[in-house]
């Protein structure tokens, strides 16, 4: 459309309008959007020198969603589809991520949402955007997989809407985040590297990039590598984890929704799922923050800790494209950032102790 001065301005929609020839159809008047997916895909500029000068290295950062990271681009999907049926009222379970999505966006359709955490195991930067848009929170003595449990039977029995990942339009919406990769690039990677809680997301990319083959938008397709933490790490141990444990807040869960689907994903890629520990999650998390400048949330930097520890040992081949999917801002954690930094220095007001600090005097 133009704009000032004559100027065309390519007027951006959103993820459903973007690529709905591979989307389930939704009449535009039930479209509830905040203008998610469109995030950068950012080449690795320091990091490839010190992990391996021989890969390229990209950085897919859904951390610049509207709520701050990936869930928007199936939440768009999900919540959409609930209005047009006519719900009124949404309901989740989350460890964080998920109930700032599905608060944001009921917020912007005028429905309720209804969100069921963990107690006392989310970070204070999620609590605070389910809080803030409206959503009736509530803490439940258990965990995530538990909460799951009480979501499903409420929303099979009430008339309110799950928007977990165990809604099919969600894993429709998450897709989308592979044709952007594969548009800017040109083709599909030859890895993509990305964290597995509960597994909605690898399951997602890997259903997206094979419509895209399908479609003859892409001539190959890339092996999928999933990473979870040792301590939640139920997809590589084979069995369900009780009480998961890790720093890595987001991918807490000990029986994922999409555990079947993940492992299919691994499979048919012919990939692997692997896990990490939590010291070499903060160290790549602060690796990612210190050289490149990119500010995730530590279960976003399960990616790179995987690659570290698959280029370890030599994993990667020469001119291999590696696509390393960042699924959340590091803002929803800040308390993790601040434990893996230096301390602020106090100095005296006065130029000349700042200059000393400085190593100018």
């Amino acid at each position: 459309m133009p704009g000032e001065g004559g100027l065309v301005i390519n007027k951006y929609e959103g993820v459903i309008k973007r690529y709905r020839e591979f989307l389930p159809e939704i009449d535009d008047r039930h479209i509830i959007t905040i203008l998610e997916g469109n995030t950068p895909l950012i080449k690795a500029c320091n990091l490839g020198k010190i992990i391996n000068p021989v890969i390229e290295i990209y950085f897919k950062y859904e951390g610049l969603n509207p709520t701050g990271s990936f869930k928007d681009r199936g939440m768009t999907m999900a919540v959409s589809k609930a209005v047009s049926e006519g719900s009124k009222a949404v309901i989740c379970a989350s460890t964080g991520n998920t109930s700032a999505s599905a608060s944001a966006y009921a917020a912007r359709a005028g429905i309720k949402s209804f969100v069921l955490i963990p107690e006392g195991k989310i970070a204070t930067g999620k609590l605070s955007q389910a809080l803030v848009h409206g959503a009736v929170v509530m803490q439940i003595q258990g965990n995530f997989d538990e909460a799951l449990v009480i979501t499903r039977e409420i929303a099979k029995d009430y008339d309110v809407t799950l928007v977990n990942s165990v809604n099919p339009f969600r894993l429709e919406g998450q897709k989308t985040a592979s044709f952007e990769i594969a548009d800017e690039l040109g083709a599909a990677p030859d890895y993509h590297i990305l964290p597995v809680g509960n597994a909605g997301n690898i399951t997602a990319y890997w259903k997206g990039y094979r419509e895209y083959y399908d479609a003859g938008k892409i001539k190959k397709l890339p092996k999928m590598l999933g990473f979870q933490a040792k301590g939640a790490a139920p997809i590589v141990l084979n069995h369900i984890v009780k009480e998961p444990h890790t720093v890595a807040t987001a991918i807490r869960i000990g029986n994922p929704a999409s555990w079947q689907k993940a492992v299919a994903a691994r499979d048919e890629s012919g990939g692997l799922i692997e896990s990490v520990s939590d010291e070499d999650i903060l160290k790549a998390y602060a690796l990612l923050a210190s050289n490149e400048g990119i500010f995730c949330e530590p279960a976003s930097a399960i990616s790179l800790a995987g690659l570290i520890k698959l280029n370890g040992r030599g994993f990667f081949k020469k001119g291999a494209v590696c696509v390393l999917t960042l699924t959340g801002h590091g803002l929803k954690d800040p308390g993790n950032a601040i434990k893996v930094s230096k301390e602020p220095v106090v100095v005296p007001c006065n130029k000349n102790s700042v200059l000393k600090v400085m190593g100018l005097k």
